[in-house]
C-alpha cells in the first residue's frame, strides 16, 4: 500500500498557543480515516494545512506524485441563480452526460438538475458539493465536518458513497455512528501530536481505555514504591550506619516518575436542572396548518404529547422540521388551526440563528450567571461552562470575540441552566465533541421535562429519543416504530441506489454518451440515423429497461452484502437481528424477480429491433 500523504513535525501556533506541536502520521491509499479530538485540538487546522490554505510554522506535508486530492467544500462554490447541471459543468470541465450521470448516483433527478441552486434544500446542496468533487475523479479525499447539517437521507447517501469510495480519505466528525460505518483507522489529535490507530473509532476508544487504566495502576505501583522507600529513608536517614543506604534509597526514589494521565472522556458531566414534575398533556395539536405567508409546509397536523416525553423531530432538510419548531415556540404564527401548551409551562428555545439574545458587554460567565435559575451555585454556573470548553480563564472572554461555534454553545449552556418545562432544540450537538455530545445526550435522557429535538446524530438520537415525529410530505406526524426502525427504512431505501464503486472514465475530447451506460443513443447503426418512429419507441424503451436493470443489479448486490455483514455478526443473536435477516432476504427475492423480469423484458425488445 503506498503512502499518499506524509506529515512530518508539522507546528503551528496562534500567538502563545500552540496547536500542533511536533505532529507527525502517515496516510496509505486505501486507508479510511478518522479524525477526532476535542474542540479546537487542531483538526480542521491539519486538514487546511494538507490542503495548502494554511502554511505551517515548520515541518512539512509530502505528497505522493500520484496523488489526486479533493475537498468538499465548507464555503459554496456555486451561484445560487444557476442551474444544477451548469455548476457542475463549468466547476469540473466534464460533459453534461457526465454529470447528469454522477448526480443521478446522489439521487438528484432530472427536475432537481435543472433547478437552480437557490431552489434546492440545504441536503440537496451538499449533494452537488460531493458529486462535484467526485467528478474531478479524485483517488484522495479531505472532509471536514461533512455531516453537519445534513439530513439523514443525505448522510446515508453519504455512508455509501465513502465505502465504495476506491482510495483513501480523512474525515473529520463528531458523529461517532457516521465514523464507525465510513472508517478503518483513527487520528487522534490530542495535544498537539497525531495518533493513528488501525482500527475503528470504537476499537480506539476500548485501547485508550484500557491504556489508561495500564498507566492508572503503573502510577498506583509506582506510588506504592516510593512510600516503601519514603518509609526506609524516615527509620534509617538519622543512623550513621544505614544514612548511606538511606541516602541511595532517596536517589532511586526520585528516578521513579509517574506517567502524566490525560484528562478523559467521563470527565464531561451536564447537569440540567430538574423541574416540578406533572402529569397531564404538554403539547396539543388541532388541525394545525403551518408555513409561511406565500408557502403553505404542512397541514392537518392533529396529535398530543405527554409531559415529560423526549421527542426527535426528523425528516429530510427542507421538508419543515425547522418550521414546526418555530411555529410550536411562537416565533411563526400558525396558517390554521391552533396547538396549546400545558398549563404553566415555560418554553424555551434554541436554534442556531438565535444569536440576538446574546448582549454585546456580556462576557461568558456574564451570560451564564444571568441565564442561570435560582439556586444555581456559582460553581454549577463554572461547571457548566467548562462542559461546554470554557475553562479558566476562556469564561471571562467577552461576546463579540467568540467565534459562532462558541456563541452557539454559550447559548445553549445558559439555556440549560434556567429551569424550562419544555426544551426546544434545532441541532443542538453542532459545534460539540464526541464527549459533550453523548454528556449533553445523557443529562437531556436524565432531564424530567418535555423535550423537542432536531438532530441528525444518531448515537445522540438513540441515547435521547423515546418517540419520533416525522415531518414528510406535508405531513407532521408521530412515527409508528422506534428510532432503529427509522434509520433502517431509510437506509433499506438507498440501498437501490447506483453503485458508487464504478471509476469515472477521463473525459475525452467529443466524448458521450455509450451504449449500455443508461443513456439513450443519439443515432442508430451507420446508414439507420432515420429511423421509424416505431423503433425509437422501442430504443426507448429499451434505454429505460436498461436503467432499471442496472439498478436492480445494484440494489441485489447492496443487499447481500448487508446479509453478509449480519450473517458474520455472530456476537449478535438478538430477535431484531434475525427479523432484520429475513427482511432482507424478502427484499433480495423481490430485486432478483424485478432484475429477471427487466432481463426477459430487454430479450424481446433486442429481438424487435432485429425483425
Amino acid at each position: 500500500m503506498p503512502v499518499m500523504l506524509q506529515v512530518q513535525n508539522l507546528r503551528k501556533t496562534y500567538g502563545a498557543r500552540v496547536l500542533l506541536d511536533d505532529c507527525s502520521a502517515s496516510f496509505g491509499s486505501d486507508q479510511k480515516i478518522g479524525v477526532i479530538g476535542r474542540n479546537g485540538a487542531g483538526k480542521s487546522t491539519l486538514c487546511k494545512i494538507i490542503l495548502g490554505q494554511e502554511e505551517q510554522d515548520s515541518g512539512q506535508i509530502i505528497r505522493n506524485s500520484d496523488l489526486r486530492m479533493a475537498y468538499l467544500e465548507q464555503h459554496d462554490p456555486y451561484k445560487l441563480d444557476e442551474t444544477v447541471s451548469d455548476f457542475l459543468v463549468r466547476y469540473t470541465s466534464r460533459e453534461e452526460w457526465e454529470c447528469g450521470e454522477m448526480a443521478h448516483r446522489f439521487e438528484i433527478d432530472y427536475d432537481r438538475l435543472h433547478m437552480t441552486l437557490g431552489q434546492l434544500s440545504g441536503g440537496f446542496r451538499t449533494r452537488v458539493k460531493l458529486a462535484a468533487m467526485l467528478l474531478r475523479n479524485p483517488n484522495y479525499l479531505i472532509l471536514d465536518e461533512p455531516t453537519n447539517y445534513l439530513d439523514l437521507s443525505t448522510l446515508i447517501l453519504l455512508e455509501h458513497f465513502l465505502q465504495e469510495f476506491r482510495g483513501g480519505y480523512l474525515v473529520v466528525s463528531h458523529d461517532r455512528e457516521f465514523l464507525k460505518k465510513t472508517c478503518d483507522h483513527t487520528l487522534d489529535i490530542d495535544m498537539g501530536r497525531a495518533t493513528l490507530y488501525p482500527g475503528d473509532v470504537e476499537a480506539y476508544f476500548e485501547f485508550k481505555a484500557e491504556s489508561q487504566r495500564q498507566v492508572e495502576v503503573y502510577n498506583k505501583s509506582i506510588e506504592k514504591k516510593k512510600a516503601e522507600m519514603q518509609s526506609f529513608v524516615d527509620r534509617f536517614k538519622a543512623k550513621a550506619s544505614t544514612a548511606a543506604r538511606a541516602q541511595s534509597r532517596m536517589k532511586a526514589m526520585g528516578k521513579l516518575k509517574t506517567i502524566e494521565v490525560a484528562q478523559t472522556a467521563g470527565n464531561v458531566n451536564i447537569r440540567i436542572p430538574q423541574v416540578d414534575l406533572k402529569g397531564g398533556v404538554a403539547l396539543d395539536c388541532q388541525e394545525l396548518s403551518i408555513g409561511y405567508p406565500d408557502k403553505l409546509i404542512a397541514s392537518r397536523i392533529h396529535f398530543d404529547v405527554e409531559r415529560g416525553q423526549k421527542i426527535a423531530v426528523l425528516g429530510d432538510n427542507g421538508q419543515g422540521k425547522t418550521t414546526f419548531l418555530r411555529t410550536i415556540s411562537n416565533d411563526l404564527a400558525p396558517k390554521t388551526g391552533a396547538f396549546k401548551w400545558g398549563y404553566q409551562l415555560k418554553v424555551a428555545t434554541y436554534a442556531q440563528h438565535v444569536f440576538q439574545s446574546l448582549h454585546k458587554e456580556d462576557t461568558v460567565i456574564s451570560h451564564l450567571s444571568r441565564h442561570a435559575a435560582t439556586g444555581v451555585s456559582m460553581q454549577d454556573i463554572l461547571d457548566m461552562a467548562g462542559c461546554f470548553l470554557f475553562k479558566g480563564d476562556d469564561v471571562q472572554k467577552k461576546i463579540p470575540v467568540l467565534s459562532g461555534g462558541e456563541r452557539a454553545r454559550v447559548i445553549l449552556a445558559g439555556l440549560l441552566l434556567d429551569k424550562n418545562d419544555v426544551l426546544l432544540l434545532d441541532e443542538p450537538t453542532n459545534h460539540l465533541d464526541f464527549e459533550t455530545v453523548e454528556a449533553l445526550g445523557s443529562a437531556l435522557k436524565k432531564f424530567n421535562g418535555t423535550l423537542f429535538f432536531i438532530s441528525h446524530d444518531r448515537t445522540f438520537v438513540n441515547m435521547v429519543a423515546d418517540q419520533i415525529i416525522e415531518v414528510k410530505d406535508g405531513g407532521v406526524r408521530k412515527y409508528p416504530g422506534t428510532y432503529e426502525d427509522y434509520v433502517y427504512s431509510l437506509e433499506t431505501k438507498h440501498d437501490g441506489d447506483a453503485s458508487f464503486s464504478s471509476p469515472l472514465p477521463e473525459p475525452v475530447s467529443g466524448s458521450g454518451p455509450t451504449p449500455g451506460n443508461g443513456f439513450p443513443e443519439e443515432v442508430g447503426e451507420e446508414g439507420e440515423q432515420e429511423e421509424t418512429p416505431a423503433r425509437k419507441e422501442v430504443r426507448k424503451q429499451m434505454t429505460a429497461k436498461k436503467i432499471l436493470a442496472n439498478k436492480a443489479e445494484s440494489r441485489i448486490e447492496r443487499l447481500q452484502k448487508d446479509k453478509q455483514k449480519l450473517e458474520e455478526d455472530s456476537l449478535n443473536f438478538s430477535p431484531d437481528k434475525s427479523k432484520k435477516l429475513k427482511d432482507l432476504e424478502s427484499q433480495i427475492k423481490e430485486a432478483e424477480e424485478d432484475w429477471m423480469k427487466l432481463s426477459q423484458d430487454l430479450e424481446k425488445l433486442e429481438k424487435k429491433l432485429t425483425m
